[in-house]
C-alpha cells in the first residue's frame, strides 16, 4: 500500500525525505553548506545525506543526521553504492551538490520514480581552469548539459553561477538562485584598527594566495607592525613559504595550516581573498559578520557580497594592498552585511520552495 507521498510503506504522517549527495567529506564550503542546513533543518522535510567517510559524516553523525557512505574508489561502485542507496532509503528528492555528484546520482538513478535537484556550487570564470585542453572543457559542458536533463531544477549560489550555468549548460529546467546564508551575530562585534592579515583558503593555484603575499610585501615596509597569517592546506604550501622567503616577509607571516576559521578571524582585522576562482564565499560572508574589513578580486559572486571599495583586480597586488590597510585603518570603511543576503533559515525556506515547485508529489512509489 502506497503512503501519501508515493512509496510504498511510508506512513501517511511521516515526512518525505530528501537525501543529499556529496562527493567530498572535507570541511570546506560546500560541507559548510550541508551542515549549516542539517542545523537549521528542512522545514517538512526529513534530510539524509550520501558522502565519503571523514570530516563531514563524523559532524553530520554528532548531529543526529542520518548519514550513508558513499565509495571513493571507482564510479562503478560509488554508482552501485548510490543506486543502491536510493532505493532502500527510498527519498522524494535526491539533490546533489558538486560535479562528481551530479553525474553520479544522474547515472544511479535512471528508471526510479525520485525527483532529481541539483545545487550547483562553482563554476570557474576560465573555462580551462580544471580542463586544460579545448575537448576536455567542452566535452565535460556537454555532460552537464545532457544530464540537467533528468533534473527537475537546478540552484546556483549566486548570480555569477546563474549566468554561467546559461551560457555554458544552456539548462532548458528552472534555475533559481539561492544565496548562501549566514546568520548576523546576535551581539555587535566590537573592533579596533589594525592590520593582522588573514589568508584562510586551500592553497591551491585558483585561489592565488602568492597575490596575497606579494600584497602583504607591498605594505609592510610602511607599516612594520603588520603581520600576515597565511591559513589553509593544499598542494602549493611550499611553493608559498618558499615566496614569502624570497619576498623578505618570512619573519612576519606565519604558515597556520588548518584553522578553527571562526577563531582565526576574531583573532585579525583584514581577510585578504585576491581568488582567481570563487563562488558564494563563505568566507567572505563570516567576514562581513564579525566585523572584519576586507580586500578581494571581482571574481564570481564576490561583487554580491562586497562593495566595490574592497574589490581590485586579482593580478594587482598595489591596489590590494592600498584596500588592505585602508581596511584595517579605517574601521568605518568595513563593509558589512546586505539585506539582500539571507540567514540560514531564508536560505533553507528557499530551499524547500524549490522543492515544492517540482511536482515531486505526483510520483510513484517504488516498487518491491
Amino acid at each position: 500500500m502506497s503512503g501519501r507521498h508515493g512509496y510504498e510503506g511510508a506512513s501517511v504522517t511521516e515526512q518525505p525525505l530528501a537525501l543529499w549527495v556529496c562527493p567530498v567529506s572535507n570541511l570546506a564550503g560546500v560541507a559548510r553548506h550541508i551542515l549549516d542546513v542539517a542545523r537549521q533543518g528542512l522545514p517538512g522535510w526529513r534530510l539524509a545525506v550520501i558522502a565519503p567517510e571523514g570530516p563531514l559524516l563524523e559532524r553530520l553523525r554528532e548531529l543526529g543526521v542520518v548519514v550513508e557512505t558513499l565509495p571513493t574508489g571507482s564510479t562503478r561502485a560509488s554508482v552501485a553504492a548510490l543506486r543502491e542507496a536510493l532505493k532502500r532509503l527510498r527519498p522524494a528528492i535526491a539533490h546533489s551538490h558538486l560535479a562528481r555528484a551530479d553525474i553520479l546520482l544522474a547515472m544511479a538513478s535512471v528508471g526510479l520514480p525520485l525527483t532529481l535537484v541539483t545545487t550547483e556550487h562553482h563554476i570557474p570564470p576560465d573555462r580551462y581552469m580544471f580542463h586544460p585542453s579545448r575537448l576536455g572543457a567542452a566535452s565535460m559542458e556537454m555532460v552537464h548539459r545532457l544530464r540537467l536533463t533528468r533534473f527537475a531544477a537546478a540552484i546556483a549560489v549566486s548570480e555569477s553561477t546563474k549566468r554561467d550555468m546559461m551560457q555554458r549548460w544552456r539548462p532548458t529546467i528552472p534555475v533559481v538562485v539561492i544565496l548562501n546564508g549566514v546568520d548576523r551575530p546576535t551581539a555587535r562585534q566590537m573592533r579596533v584598527p589594525g592590520l593582522r592579515m588573514l589568508s584562510l583558503s586551500r592553497l591551491e593555484s585558483e585561489k592565488n594566495v602568492q597575490m596575497s603575499l606579494q600584497a602583504f610585501a607591498r605594505l609592510l615596509p610602511d607599516h612594520p607592525g603588520a603581520s600576515f597569517t597565511v591559513a589553509g592546506v593544499g598542494s602549493q604550501s611550499k611553493q608559498l613559504q618558499e615566496l614569502a622567503h624570497s619576498l623578505g616577509i618570512a619573519h612576519r607571516t606565519h604558515f597556520a595550516g588548518f584553522v578553527n576559521a571562526a577563531d582565526a578571524m576574531a583573532e585579525h582585522d583584514v581577510l585578504l581573498q585576491p581568488s582567481r576562482s570563487d563562488n558564494f564565499s563563505y568566507a567572505l560572508l563570516d567576514a562581513l559578520a564579525l566585523g572584519m574589513g576586507v580586500a578581494a578580486s571581482p571574481v564570481g559572486g564576490n561583487p554580491e557580497i562586497l562593495p566595490a571599495t574592497c574589490i581590485a583586480p586579482f593580478d594587482d597586488a598595489d591596489r590590494l594592498a592600498e584596500i588592505a590597510v585602508m581596511q584595517g585603518l579605517q574601521v568605518d570603511h568595513r563593509p558589512t552585511l546586505a539585506a539582500h543576503i539571507p540567514t540560514i533559515a531564508e536560505m533553507v525556506d528557499c530551499v524547500v520552495g524549490v522543492y515544492a515547485g517540482t511536482g515531486w508529489q505526483n510520483r510513484h512509489g517504488y516498487r518491491s
